[in-house]
């Protein structure tokens, strides 16, 4: 088995707690059901949010997941570039995988679509 990263990433249109976790779950059950993944294989997943997103933090919704309470979770705020995409949560999952770098499926949604249009399309 080789290490891989899985990126992915999406963004809400308000700084809410409720958008927050639901869109942090949507991201990780995308990124589980195109990667095929199980928690037992994923050695820790990053997450970071823009600054302007800061009513909750995104870890708490994948601790609360039946089979997620041992994941090794890390939460950051995303350098803040002027001119970046603005309400967007960010994802680095690293799995043990017997798959290829080209096998592996990066997600993005809503508008972080924008951030990699090389792979927002080709991901589904």
């Amino acid at each position: 088995m080789m290490n891989r990263g899985i990126r992915g990433a999406t963004t809400v249109t308000r700084n809410d707690e409720q958008e927050i976790v639901q869109e942090t779950l949507r991201l990780l059950e995308e990124m589980v059901r195109r990667n095929e993944l199980q928690p037992e294989y994923i050695s820790n997943i990053w997450i970071t949010m823009t600054q302007d997103l800061d009513a909750t933090f995104p870890a708490k919704a994948i601790r609360q997941l039946e089979g997620w309470d041992l994941v090794p979770l890390m939460c950051s705020v995303e350098i803040p570039v002027q001119g970046s995409l603005p309400r967007c949560i960010r994802f680095m999952v690293q799995v043990n995988t017997d798959k290829s770098q080209s096998e592996i499926k990066h997600v993005y949604l809503n508008e972080a679509k924008r951030l990699r249009p090389d792979l927002s399309g080709s991901n589904a």
